[in-house]
């Protein structure tokens, strides 16, 4: 189910079950009965150093949550290419224009060092989401909760760029 055709990529043979997704932290105290039903979504997958998840204005149809390493998300930039702008670690969510019409990536993510996630194919969650109320809210205000924390860091990191622009510039 990789993103990309990667050969680089590594799909995991262990089964994805609804005990192994109880233990990351964005499904924290989510009902065992929705985690049954995500884990049919759901892959473990180990990509390496450099991996482009996807890039900006691609469709999203898939979603991670990382269990190892760490992910670069960026943003393209009209005659520099992508530059950085946040990290996301074990226990992250990467992705979230899944969830939103028209379902097209808003940023970019890469690789920064191994990363083992597991890999969710947007569409089937977005169809039970369609079916069953209560796991649709319990999705979407996961999800709100991690655009939330991005949006008052980027805040925060607009701030100080602006408060220290020669600081930044190096």
């Amino acid at each position: 189910m990789s993103y990309l055709n990667d050969e680089l990529a590594v799909m995991a043979m262990i089964e994805v079950t609804a005990a192994t997704l109880a233990a990351h932290p964005f499904f924290h105290d989510i009902s065992t009965d929705h985690l049954a039903v995500l884990a049919r979504a759901a892959s473990d997958v180990t990509f390496p150093a450099g991996h482009r998840f996807f890039a900006d204005g691609g469709h999203a149809i898939c979603f991670w949550l990382v269990q190892s390493g760490q992910v670069t998300v960026d943003i393209d930039v009209p005659g520099q290419g992508p530059v950085p702008i946040d990290t996301i670690g074990m226990g992250e969510l990467v992705g979230w224009s899944w969830l939103f019409p028209p379902f097209l990536w808003a940023f970019g993510a890469v690789a920064a060092s191994p990363v083992e996630t597991f890999e969710f194919d947007a569409r089937m969650v977005r169809a039970w989401c369609a079916c069953d109320p209560a796991l649709s809210y319990e999705v979407t205000r996961r999800v709100a909760e991690v655009l939330t924390r991005r949006m008052k860091s980027t805040r925060s990191r607009l701030i100080t760029v602006s408060l220290h622009p020669a600081r930044t510039r190096s």
